[in-house]
């Protein structure tokens, strides 16, 4: 399971390293995307193999939707592997999507990691901030919180 928060740096080249508490998790491999919030979403590469397996269950009638969605999420990711300092290159193309400089903020979000703009990951959180009660009372009809 991946929890918590790292403030990381990305070198010159694009690489950052991945918090040293997640990189057995990740050692056999991971896939870098996009997220939905403009963050990079990093996931071992079993949990991407069951993702892309739930794509097959899809009903045929949302062919677009789904042929959209897949794009999204599929035609951008990159697989890599952590090199011996636990580090993995970012192409240049997710860098720009999420806004990435020399810093980033690395969040553990239970089954994948997050990769923010600092500015922009404390500004999400701010707005979660101002009424978490309002966040678990939405969550409380799945019996959750």
């Amino acid at each position: 399971m991946f929890f918590g928060r790292y403030e990381h740096t990305i070198d010159p080249k694009g690489r950052l390293a991945i918090p040293s508490r997640h990189r057995p998790s990740l050692a056999a491999g991971l896939v870098i995307t996009r997220g939905f919030e403009s963050c990079l979403l990093v996931y071992p590469v079993s949990t991407w193999e069951a993702i892309a397996r739930k794509f097959d269950q899809l009903p045929t009638m949302s062919q677009d939707d789904v042929s959209n969605f897949e794009r999204y999420l599929f035609a951008e990711a990159v697989d890599c592997t952590p090199d011996k300092q636990g580090r993995v290159l970012i192409p240049a193309h997710l860098l720009e999507y999420a806004n990435l400089g020399d810093k980033a903020i690395v969040a553990g979000v239970r089954d994948h990691l997050e990769v923010w703009n600092p500015d922009a990951y404390l500004e999400k959180n701010a707005l979660l901030e101002q009424d978490p009660k309002a966040v678990a009372r939405g969550l409380s009809q799945y019996g959750i919180l």
